[in-house]
C-alpha cells in the first residue's frame, strides 16, 4: 500500500480519538481523596450514632437560650434587670414562651422578660389561677364566672359565665386546646372542651358524680375527668376518659380508672400519660387510664409539687407540717423514686420544666437534672419569693413586686 495512504488512514484516526474523548485513556481518582472521602463518611455516621444514642444526655438548651434572649440584657451573673409587675399577696403566675403572666385579684397582665406590657385587663378575681401550656395561657377565677385566655401576646378569647355558674377549673395543652370543668343548675358537673380556636367541640354533663377537674390528651382526641363520689358505698376519686369528638354529653366514659378513696388535688395529661395527685398518694396512669405506678407518702406531709417535668413527678415532703426539715423526691411512671435529697433548710418555691428541677431557699436558687444532680446555683436571688422554671433551663424569679429572668451560664 502506498505511504501516502497509509499516513492519511493514520491522520484520520488520530483525528477520531481527539474528536471522542472517551476513548481516551481515563485518569484515575487519587487515592488521597479517596482516603480522605471514606474517613469523612465513616466519621459522619459515627457522629450520628453517637447523636442518637447519646441525645438525652446532651444539652442543647444553652445554645436555645442565647439564641431566644440574645438581645435581653443581663449582668455577670446571669440575671437580667428586674421589671415591677401590678399583682398582690395572691397573684398566680405562668410562662408563655419566655414571657411572665399574672393573674391578680384586680386583673390579668402580661409581660415580656424585659418588663414590656402586652395585654392588662382588669377584672376583679377571687381566686386567681394562672396556667399555660404551648403558645397558650389562661387565667381564671376559681369559683368565679371569668376565663380568659392569651396567645400571640394578646387576649384571644375570654369567657363569661351567669350569675349561677362557676368556674371550677380550666385547663390547655400543648396544641392550644382548652377544656373547662363548671359549675351549673341541675349538674354536679359540667366538662365542655374547646379547639385551638375556642369553639366547643363537646361537653360532658354528670349528675352522679362531682367533676372536680379534667385534662385534654396532648393529641386532643381524648379527655380525661377526675370525679368523686360513692362506689358500692364507698367513697372514691375516679379518672374517666371520653373521647372528644362525636360523643353525647350524657355519654359514658370510654374507660375508668380508680384513682384512690382520698380527694385527688391535681390531675394533668403530658406526653407520659396522666398524673393524679392526692393528698397521701401519687398515681401516674398511661394513655388508655390503665395505672401504671403509684407512689404512697401517707406519712409525710405533701409540701410542695410540681408535675411539669419530663416523666416524672417532683414532690417536697416533709415528716411534719411545720419545720425546714423535708425530702425532695422525683418519682418515675412507675411509682418510684428515681431520686431523692434530704433538705435541712426552708424551701420557698419549688418548679419543675422538662429536664430541669429548680429549688428556692431564701439563701440560693438550685437548679438540677432529674436525678438531683446539680446544673445551676445562684447565690443572689434578691429576695425572689418564687421561681418558674423553664424546659430550656432558664428561669423566672419572682419577688413580691418585681420579676427577672435568669440565664444559667
Amino acid at each position: 500500500m502506498p505511504r501516502h495512504i497509509i499516513s492519511k488512514k493514520a491522520h484520520r484516526l488520530n483525528e477520531d480519538k481527539d474528536a471522542n474523548p472517551s476513548r481516551k485513556k481515563e485518569k484515575r481518582p487519587n487515592p488521597v481523596l479517596r482516603l480522605l472521602a471514606f474517613l469523612l463518611t465513616v466519621v459522619m455516621v459515627l457522629g450520628a450514632i453517637f447523636l442518637i444514642v447519646n441525645y438525652d444526655k446532651l444539652n442543647f438548651d444553652s445554645i436555645k437560650r442565647w439564641f431566644a434572649y440574645r438581645d435581653l440584657e443581663r449582668g455577670d451573673s446571669g440575671q437580667a434587670e428586674s421589671f415591677p409587675f401590678d399583682g398582690d399577696s395572691s397573684s398566680t403566675f405562668a410562662s408563655l414562651d419566655g414571657d411572665l403572666l399574672v393573674c391578680s385579684t384586680t386583673g390579668v397582665r402580661l409581660y415580656s422578660a424585659s418588663g414590656q406590657v402586652y395585654v392588662d385587663r382588669t377584672v376583679t378575681m377571687e381566686n386567681p389561677v394562672a396556667v399555660a401550656a404551648g403558645s397558650t395561657a389562661l387565667a381564671y377565677d376559681a369559683g368565679g364566672q371569668t376565663l380568659l385566655a392569651c396567645r400571640n401576646r394578646e387576649e384571644a378569647f375570654t369567657l363569661e359565665l351567669a350569675e349561677d355558674e362557676e368556674v371550677l377549673s380550666a385547663d390547655v395543652n400543648g396544641k392550644g386546646w382548652m377544656v373547662t370543668v363548671t359549675q351549673e343548675s341541675g349538674y354536679k358537673g359540667v366538662v365542655t372542651v374547646y379547639d385551638s380556636q375556642f369553639q366547643p367541640q363537646m361537653q360532658v354533663s354528670l349528675s352522679s358524680r362531682f367533676i372536680m377537674d379534667a385534662a385534654l390528651s396532648p393529641d386532643n382526641s381524648t379527655v380525661a375527668v377526675l370525679t368523686m363520689g360513692l362506689t358500692d358505698g364507698t367513697f372514691t376519686s375516679q379518672v374517666e376518659l371520653y373521647p372528644t369528638a362525636g360523643a353525647a354529653s350524657d355519654a359514658s366514659p370510654q374507660t375508668t380508672c380508680t384513682v384512690g378513696g382520698q380527694v385527688i388535688l391535681d390531675m394533668t395529661w403530658d406526653d407520659s400519660g396522666i398524673w393524679a395527685l392526692g393528698e397521701d398518694e401519687i398515681y401516674h396512669l398511661d394513655d388508655s387510664a390503665a395505672l401504671t405506678g403509684s407512689y404512697s407518702y401517707s406519712d409525710r406531709y405533701l409540701k410542695g409539687f410540681s408535675l411539669a417535668g419530663d416523666g416524672t413527678a417532683v414532690l417536697l415532703l416533709g415528716k411534719y407540717r411545720a419545720g425546714s426539715t423535708a425530702e425532695l423526691v422525683v418519682v418515675d411512671t412507675q411509682g418510684e423514686a428515681r431520686a431523692t435529697m434530704a433538705l435541712d433548710e426552708q424551701v420557698l418555691s419549688i418548679s419543675a420544666a422538662g429536664r430541669y428541677i429548680s429549688l428556692l431557699t431564701a439563701d440560693q436558687l438550685d437548679i438540677y437534672d432529674q436525678d438531683l444532680s446539680v446544673y445551676h446555683s445562684l447565690e443572689e436571688t434578691q429576695s425572689a419569693r418564687k421561681v418558674l422554671q423553664r424546659s430550656d433551663g432558664s428561669v423566672l424569679l419572682i419577688g413580691n413586686d418585681t420579676a427577672r429572668v435568669y440565664l444559667p451560664q
